[in-house]
């Protein structure tokens, strides 16, 4: 096999068809999944992907990293369940993946940010950059939340960007905040960060600064200043919940 494809999932039902479909160009398509509760699995195996069942456990690394040991092309490629490969990022993937000379070890992906309708084009969204294709055994994923490929050896940046359709509804955005602030705030602690009452304070005050106004978040109307608003409240929520955990040590 040359390319593989890995998914995490998690009642993705209704993420899973469309993303799955743009993705026919991959020799292997890997779902793994923690314990969804809706017919995600269902839909995945009808599709043709092979299904492993793994508890995340608040470690995204670890995910991925099981993604790794079970995929068998040279390649592998990871997408989340609500994001979609463009026509064009396919084609050059498979010019990529497919050329023998290649020096790359691993290759950066732009992201798009579409939300309600509208294409995110400043604040935090607006220039990300993530490594999601490498050889298979580059390297690994580290850190439970905001994870990063470790890849030893030369990277690149590929042209075409991937489209990703976060958040459906408000509310689906607020429960991530939550989440994720919480997984944030673990990985904070784990990592010998130290919160404090400026921290809680400030910090998300000046998130909503960077994002609105430095980052121009503002020109992306209302959903820009929804997400600067958000954003600042993650950061607020996850120095907050990592003073909880200093009291507990």
């Amino acid at each position: 096999m040359n390319l593989s494809v890995v998914i995490l999932t998690r009642n993705e039902e209704h993420n899973i068809k469309e993303c799955v479909g743009c993705l026919d160009f991959c020799d292997e398509i890997i779902i793994i999944d923690d314990n969804s509760f809706d017919n995600t699995i269902d839909l995945a195996k009808k599709l043709g992907a092979k299904v492993y069942r793994k508890k995340l456990r608040n470690d995204f690394a670890a995910q991925r990293n099981f993604g790794l040991k079970k995929a068998q092309a040279k390649w592998v490629l990871f997408v989340d369940a609500d994001e979609r490969v463009t026509e064009n990022l396919r084609n050059e993937i498979i010019q990529i993946t497919n050329d023998p000379l290649i020096g790359y070890l691993g290759l950066y992906l732009r992201r798009d940010d579409y939300l309600w309708g509208k294409k995110l084009k400043y604040g935090e969204t607006a220039n990300v950059k993530l490594l999601r294709l490498a050889r298979r055994k580059a390297g690994k994923w580290t850190r439970r939340v905001h994870e990063v490929w470790e890849i030893e050896g030369r990277t690149r940046e590929l042209k075409n960007s991937l489209i990703h359709y976060p958040h459906p509804t408000m509310a689906d955005f607020l429960n991530s905040v939550n989440v994720m602030s919480s997984l944030h705030a673990k990985a904070n602690l784990e990592e010998g960060k130290k919160s404090s009452l400026t921290k809680i304070i400030i910090w998300p005050i000046g998130k909503f600064v960077s994002n609105y106004l430095l980052k121009m978040g503002f020109l992306d109307g209302i959903q820009g200043f929804i997400v600067a608003l958000v954003m600042s409240f993650h950061s607020f929520l996850a120095w907050s919940k990592l003073w909880f955990l200093q009291r507990k040590i």
